[in-house]
């Protein structure tokens, strides 16, 4: 049988296709960007066509690329951005509306009160989650109360609600597989994770009909074949993941105790607890690493809403970049004697504050202050919330000890940024030789369903260090500046 691997990465602002052999090596890659839509202030949207024709297109690409044809590629693994919702017709395929993105926040006063109700500790202990609109559920109860006749049609059977890989799933096997993964449905507020089912009583909190769900599957399993007609012949689903949970299996996090970090849009890092449900203490989530064989593995994870989109806005909105990967230059020459602030919540804040209506600020302006105090800034604030989330794991996690934080994701290209973040977290970051750590771990569920990829202990044994940064900057220093970022944290919290 073929070692080649077909992994789809769709992501929030680009999908991305990429074929890996059975040295986990890259050998054709393709990826298009996508329109974000912005309704109103708070609210972001995607065309789930839009969704469903760049995955196709980068597929496509990246058999070419690679010289392969479909009968070359002996599984797909899909790894997909998590809490986005997508509602859709059974008959036809269509969705009714657009896709609620996971950063959205036009649920928030529904969210507030059921919190008001006193049903939040029910709910956090049944999904490991909080009543946030970062959660799909309550995005589907929406798209149900503001599409006309989408309540009705839903009792009747008629709608499907999928997260982004249940969705192309759904498309890719002609509409005859309807199912998902238990790392994405632990992001519904839906599932339980400890019964690993669907949970009829929070299907009631939030008023989602149990016709409308998919079948909750492993993460590596049988998910369906391809239509004939999308790549010129079947191709068995073999692997789905939700992007965090596929990093976390990228970079071989298998062994409880074990932590990664993903820098892209926004950043999310996970600790692997192994098969104990931690309840966080410290506004953590509780979530699925991944479940294998039936055997569900668990992990805390701090989720930050804002990581590279802060240097987007200073590549688009302030336009003092013309590329991303300026940002770290620049940012080294700033003036090391200006303390300016970036707090970036421009979605609210979330772990460990799950402050949906805090907006961004800065502060430390001064006259001199100019576009490299800015990218300094910028950079700085995804160090700086790393380090909160990584200290409430540490409260939350008595497993011991000492902190290693393996990293990927497009922000970790940037020296300067690596350098920065274990100054600030006063601990080692290691960045991977092989950094599309979300798409490998994708095809390494894949590949193992299929039978030709190694199993935990022997995919360990290939991840390879690129570099290691070790910490250099002097307590004093490092303690000044997180006073300095706390204390804007609280401010800008105040004047939410």
């Amino acid at each position: 049988m073929s070692g080649f691997i077909l992994a789809i990465d769709q992501g929030t602002t680009s999908s991305r296709s990429i074929v890996f052999d059975d040295g986990y090596r890259v050998r054709g890659v393709g990826q298009q960007e996508f329109p974000q839509h912005f309704p109103r202030s708070g609210w972001v949207e995607h065309d789930p066509e839009d969704l469903w024709r760049t995955t196709v297109e980068t597929m496509r690409f990246a058999l070419a690329n690679a010289g392969l044809s479909a009968g070359d590629i002996a599984g797909i693994g899909i790894t997909n951005q998590r809490e986005t919702t997508v509602v859709w017709e059974r008959a036809t395929g269509k969705p009714i509306h657009n896709a609620i993105v996971w950063q959205d926040r036009r649920t928030a006063e529904q969210c507030a009160r059921l919190k008001s109700d006193g049903v939040e500790p029910m709910v956090s202990a049944r999904t490991g989650l909080i009543l946030d609109p970062y959660f799909s559920g309550t995005k589907v109860a929406w798209i149900l109360d503001h599409v006309p006749g989408a309540r009705a049609r839903a009792e009747r059977g008629e709608l499907a609600f999928g997260t982004v890989d249940s969705f192309l799933l759904w498309r890719l096997t002609g509409g005859r597989v309807h199912a998902t993964d238990a790392t994405n449905a632990s992001r519904t507020l839906l599932y339980d994770i400890v019964r690993n089912t669907w949970d009829d009583d929070l299907l009631a909190l939030l008023r989602v009909p149990r016709s409308m769900l998919p079948e909750v599957m492993d993460s590596a399993a049988d998910f369906g074949v391809t239509d004939d007609a999308i790549l010129g012949a079947a191709i068995p689903v073999l692997g789905i993941a939700g992007d965090q949970q596929a990093a976390t299996v990228g970079q071989a996090c298998f062994r409880p105790g074990m932590l990664k970090s993903t820098y892209g849009t926004g950043c999310f890092a996970l600790l692997n607890t192994g098969s104990d449900f931690v309840p966080s203490t410290n506004r953590l989530l509780t979530t699925i690493a991944y479940r294998l064989d039936g055997e569900t593995t668990y992990a805390l994870e701090g989720s930050i809403f804002v990581a590279g989109a802060a240097v987007q806005w200073l590549r688009d909105g302030l336009k003092i970049l013309e590329r991303a990967d300026q940002s770290g230059p620049l940012a080294e020459s700033a003036d090391p004697n200006q303390n300016v602030y970036l707090v970036p919540a421009f979605t609210g804040l979330g772990a460990p504050w799950w402050d949906a209506d805090a907006r961004g600020a800065i502060f430390g302006l001064t006259r001199a202050t100019g576009p490299a105090e800015l990218a300094r800034a910028a950079l700085e604030a995804v160090c700086y919330q790393t380090r909160d989330l990584l200290e409430a794991m540490r409260r939350d996690w008595t497993g011991g000890g000492d902190t290693v934080l393996r990293v990927d994701g497009g922000m970790v290209a940037s020296d300067w940024t690596m350098q920065r973040l274990a100054d600030l977290l006063d601990a080692p970051v290691d960045r991977p030789v092989v950094l599309e750590t979300t798409a490998l771990g994708a095809a390494w569920l894949a590949g193992r369903q299929a039978g030709i990829w190694p199993d935990r202990d022997g995919f360990s044994e290939s991840w390879r260090l690129d570099r290691r940064f070790v910490p250099t900057m002097d307590p004093e220093t490092r303690a000044s500046k997180i006073a300095g970022w706390s204390d804007a944290v609280d401010r800008t919290r105040t004047r939410a």
